[in-house]
């Protein structure tokens, strides 16, 4: 009886030790944590996750501590490097680039392995600050102009083409317009939106703002809305944005970007498609603007985070990312993911035009000069 007794001790001590020892393999975890911070709406995180995901499957020693940041992202990415818990791995885009790449915060990645051959060019271009690449691009954002073929049919216009003149886009913009109910062209304050017309005079808003092309840009801007009222007044647009007065069906063209393909896919009653903007003095040019991961400096783990950010930038990653519609791809081998045979038809016009637009020049204070910009002109527009 004592025997049994024994060996019932024995077998249950047995089951409870290796119990413990499986609790405690659970619990302890001898990854290295990689900590990543991004902005993105749902849709976008939805398929970063599994990219995440097969990361991990892929690089068992390294796990990933996803910061999911949706709302002033760059507010609180200044506060974590501020009190020294900056992630490792930073989403970031060209404009902000400047302020973190100048504080000396970001990693030089210009001499890491990451087929910068495979890249558009000028996407490095964006996310480089004096000669240096400080950010792995994964996308590159343009302007291009969508417009409304059934208001084109009903006008009894032809369809804007590929080297159209600025004066031709003026011409259509006038018989499209009907206001208060139509208006041929979208109107928006921010610099982003009539950079373009002083690009393709030749202007820009940096240190030639006050230069005569620039100032022509402007003037054909603000008369747009003023001399010819083919673009609406902010009385006449209230609480819409061009994007939903585009899908009232109340605009006939939309200088915008990419990222609307897939609300105009989904929402759009109508048919639509996209032209390159209108060329000017100095030809058709839009502002090219990226986004991309960068490694902080301060991280103790940069072999991992580098590892982390040449996965995010591989031709499986990015594409995955192109698939939704939202981004043209910064890999060139990835272009062909937005060549689909869904809306819009003419789609190659995203990839036509980074060959023909120019990085966003940018400052440190860039922010600050928009803000100025803004103050500044809008007696102008208003």
């Amino acid at each position: 009886m004592m025997k049994k007794i024994i060996t019932g001790l024995i077998i249950a001590g047995s089951i409870f030790a290796c119990a413990f020892l499986m609790l405690n393999k659970a619990e302890r975890d001898d990854r290295t944590a990689i900590q990543f911070a991004s902005w993105g709406s749902k849709s976008e995180i939805d398929i970063l996750k599994p990219i995440l995901k097969d990361f991990e499957t892929k690089n068992p020693d390294i796990k990933i501590d996803f910061m999911h940041i949706p709302q002033n992202y760059f507010q609180k990415i200044h506060l974590l490097f501020a009190s020294n818990t900056a992630p490792d791995v930073i989403f970031i885009n060209n404009l902000y680039l400047p302020i973190y790449a100048n504080a000396g915060v970001f990693e030089d990645l210009s001499s890491t392995d990451f087929e910068r051959e495979k890249f558009y060019r000028k996407s490095l271009e964006a996310l480089s600050w004096k000669g240096a690449v400080y950010a792995i691009p994964r996308d590159v954002s343009n302007l291009v102009i969508y417009y409304n073929k059934d208001l084109f049919d009903k006008k009894g216009l032809a369809y804007p083409e590929k080297d159209w003149t600025y004066e031709e886009f003026l011409d259509s913009a006038k018989k499209l317009a009907n206001p208060p109910n139509v208006f041929g062209i979208s109107f928006e304050e921010e610099p982003l939106f009539y950079l373009p017309y002083l690009m393709s005079e030749g202007g820009g808003i940096l240190n030639d703002i006050n230069s005569a092309e620039s100032q022509k840009g402007l003037q054909n801007y603000a008369d747009l809305r003023k001399k010819y009222h083919v673009a609406p007044l902010k009385s006449e647009s209230a609480s819409a944005t061009m994007a939903q007065m585009f899908l009232q069906g109340r605009l006939g063209m939309h200088l915008s970007g990419r990222w609307l393909v897939p609300k105009y896919r989904e929402e759009a009653n109508f048919d639509w498609d996209i032209v390159s903007f209108p060329k000017g003095t100095a030809g058709s040019i839009v502002p090219l603007d990226a986004s991309g991961w960068s490694v902080a400096k301060s991280s103790k783990h940069k072999e991992e985070a580098f590892r982390f950010v040449k996965f995010l930038s591989s031709q499986e990653s990015i594409e995955k990312f192109a698939q939704s519609g939202l981004i043209v791809p910064a890999r060139k081998d990835s272009s062909a993911v937005i060549l689909d045979g869904k809306k819009p038809k003419n789609a190659k016009v995203f990839l036509d035009v980074v060959e023909t637009s120019k990085p966003t020049p940018v400052t440190v204070d860039y922010n600050v000069i928009n803000d100025k910009l803004k103050e500044r002109n809008e007696p102008l527009f208003n």
